[in-house]
């Protein structure tokens, strides 16, 4: 029995220095409760503020698409609508006929939402894609490759970040109207998908932070520029390249101007103008606004979704840690 007491009273000695180092934490500091100051609670209450006013207006378009109609004007002090629907969702989407639409206080509009969808999808995946590997490479040209006025060239594209893009609307569309691309894809996406100042700033920043020596192997293993660029250094970028795809879909995606100047046809008319047409075909002393929310939502839940997805390989990729 008094052995047995010694080698417990031993063993919880020598797992005493254990049990401390464990408290402490892995890195032997010791876990403290930051006080909460003035200055902080200050802040928390300015990020608060900002956060409800951003979302506040999102908030406010799903709560009148789910209001009726007929309710819709005495019942727009409250947070929540007294009678809340789906009918209006129902009859943008053409699941109603025109006569429940119009018994529901529609205009009796329809929206092919899955084909303007699908063209929404085609236009901003093509801008997306093809922006971010044109950027990338003119991206590593300036950071890597070395030729005659490379700076100079540079610094012009640097310039044109003050270029307001309202100053290039006409020049573009004469160009494409020239061309003969009007109500196509390829008018639509033609002064988009080389590339932009920004992008090739960014990437070029992140190329510059990547060692030489990786490069240098590969070229010790008979790797050529080519193969250094799609085989080594695209996929140590992947996070800047999320970063710069999903700002450009983002983009892309709300763009309005651009697509009603060159896309108006049925088989090229992209969500957002779809819209715009659905409140011209609403009568004028009553615009239908129940049903522009309830389609305002629903093209928002696609890029919504994405950054949910790939939200976080986008934080991630801002610190530039291009390199484990």
């Amino acid at each position: 029995m008094t052995r047995t007491l010694t080698r417990a009273r031993t063993s919880t000695a020598a797992d005493a220095p254990h049990t401390r180092r464990a408290a402490t934490g892995s890195h032997g500091r010791v876990r403290t409760r930051r006080k909460l100051s003035p200055g902080r609670i200050a802040a928390w209450a300015v990020l608060l503020f900002a956060l409800a006013a951003t979302l506040f207006p999102f908030y406010w378009m799903i709560r009148t698409a789910l209001t009726p109609a007929s309710d819709l004007y005495y019942d727009s002090t409250g947070f929540v609508p007294e009678h809340p629907t789906m009918i209006n969702f129902l009859r943008v989407l053409g699941l109603t006929s025109q006569e429940e639409a119009v018994a529901a206080g529609g205009s009796g509009a329809q929206v092919d939402f899955l084909r303007y969808l699908l063209n929404s999808v085609v236009y901003s995946g093509l801008i997306a894609s093809l922006q971010t590997l044109f950027c990338a490479m003119a991206g590593y040209a300036f950071a890597r490759l070395r030729f005659p006025g490379r700076d100079a060239l540079f610094g012009v594209l640097i310039a044109a970040l003050m270029v307001p893009p309202i100053f290039t609307l006409l020049p573009n569309f004469v160009l494409v109207k020239n061309l003969g691309w009007l109500n196509t894809f390829a008018g639509m996406v033609a002064p988009s998908v080389l590339m932009t100042p920004f992008a090739v700033f960014f990437l070029r920043q992140f190329f510059l932070s990547i060692p030489r020596e990786v490069e240098e192997a590969a070229v010790l293993d008979g790797v050529g520029a080519w193969g250094i660029f799609w085989r080594v250094v695209l996929p140590m970028s992947r996070g800047p390249l999320i970063t710069i795809g999903l700002t450009t879909t983002v983009w892309a995606w709300k763009d309005y101007l651009w697509p009603l100047l060159t896309g108006r046809d049925e088989e090229t008319r992209v969500l957002t103008v779809a819209l715009g047409v659905f409140q011209q075909q609403s009568p004028n002393t009553q615009p239908d606004w129940t049903g522009i929310m309830a389609g305002s939502t629903l093209s928002v839940l696609p890029v919504l979704v994405l950054l949910i997805l790939l939200g976080r390989r986008l934080v991630e990729s801002l610190n530039f840690s291009g390199i484990k």
